[in-house]
């Protein structure tokens, strides 16, 4: 492939400018993060190996979205297709809540902000970008045919031009078109009153100062202020159990009651999915520190908490989001 050290080093640099968009696209493709990553390793290995047949008729970067294109589109042949509890089951009220597992390769994934989204200029550019891979989002892009998925995400995110996509998957610029249309209708319909939620802004004082609002309520357990937060329909889920309660009665009902243990919580902020996140670690039952327990992912909109999506499983998101697996509380009072 290559004859010098140089050489080789200077192609996986080339390489490695790509991950993070290309792990973007895998994400919207997939739905699961750590297929996501796998399918870009997977890429840039292929892209290494035939590194001597490319022949620059196409640019690097359109040449590894063929690749990558093609690895999801294998991984996509096995019919699995992501989903959030409320894609499945009807909401349940709070007197029949029940804590239901499904197997890990049910559920849509949380992903790191810094994992999918390239560092952009244009603000307009970094605000498609976020809106591409948050929740609801990518949860509807599942409900596509996996070439139709591509064309959706090539054309609408990306800005390819039709032309250009048709010749990633080897179509007519009219296939392209018409896959577009289809995708764009199956999207509108797929996509709740949760996706006109806001995309997080750092910046946004607003936001900020709701934020600021929600952990003093969550770390202080007070169910009034956070009832005050949560709009009337806000949806809470936690997978891997396929639960979801609608509304600020059942979810602050559920939260003192099956999850009481969670009272006395600390919150650390994340990013991820281009929304307001935080690792919620839960005071350790035998009373020394914190253990985690859910990366927690919020959808706001208006003012308001519309979503809280709960992920459970620590051991795979809490490293992830590169969160400690202890969180120690800083003794502030240790003067005599």
């Amino acid at each position: 492939m290559s004859d010098g050290t140089g050489t080789t080093t200077e192609l996986d640099v080339r390489l490695e400018k790509h991950r993070v968009e290309l792990t973007g696209y895998c994400y919207r493709m997939l739905g699961s993060s750590y297929e996501a990553e796998d399918a870009v390793q997977d890429t840039m290995v292929r892209a290494w190996r035939s590194y001597d047949t490319f022949e620059g008729r196409s640019s690097m970067r359109s040449w590894l979205y063929r690749i990558a294109t093609n690895v999801c589109l294998d991984m996509l042949n096995a019919g699995n297709k992501r989903a959030r509890p409320m894609d499945l089951t009807a909401p349940s009220p709070l007197a029949q809540a029940a804590l239901t597992p499904r197997p890990d390769n049910t559920w849509l994934e949380p992903m790191p902000d810094a994992r999918v989204l390239p560092t952009v200029d244009d603000p307009a550019e970094a605000a498609v970008a976020k809106e591409s891979v948050r929740l609801a989002f990518v949860a509807a892009l599942q409900q596509l045919p996996p070439k139709q998925r591509a064309v959706l995400i090539l054309r609408e995110v990306l800005a390819w031009k039709a032309n250009e996509v048709a010749e990633l998957l080897d179509t007519s610029v009219a296939s392209v078109n018409s896959a577009l249309q289809r995708a764009r209708a199956t999207v509108a319909e797929n996509t709740d009153a949760g996706a006109d939620a806001v995309t997080f802004d750092p910046l946004d004082d607003e936001q900020q100062k709701l934020l600021e609002r929600y952990v003093a309520a969550f770390e202080g357990y007070d169910m009034t202020a956070l009832t005050a937060l949560l709009q009337e329909d806000a949806i809470m889920t936690m997978p891997p159990f396929d639960l979801w309660l609608v509304g600020p009665a059942d979810i602050t009902g559920f939260m003192t009651t099956t999850g009481s243990g969670c009272t006395n919580s600390r919150l650390v902020p994340v990013e991820a999915n281009g929304l307001p996140a935080f690792g919620h670690y839960k005071p350790n039952p035998n009373g020394e520190g914190y253990e985690p327990w859910a990366v927690q992912v919020l959808e706001i909109s208006k003012g308001r908490i519309t979503g809280y999506h709960c992920f459970l499983d620590t051991a795979r998101w809490f490293p992830l989001f590169g969160l400690p697996m202890r969180f120690e509380e800083l003794e502030t009072d240790q003067v005599e």
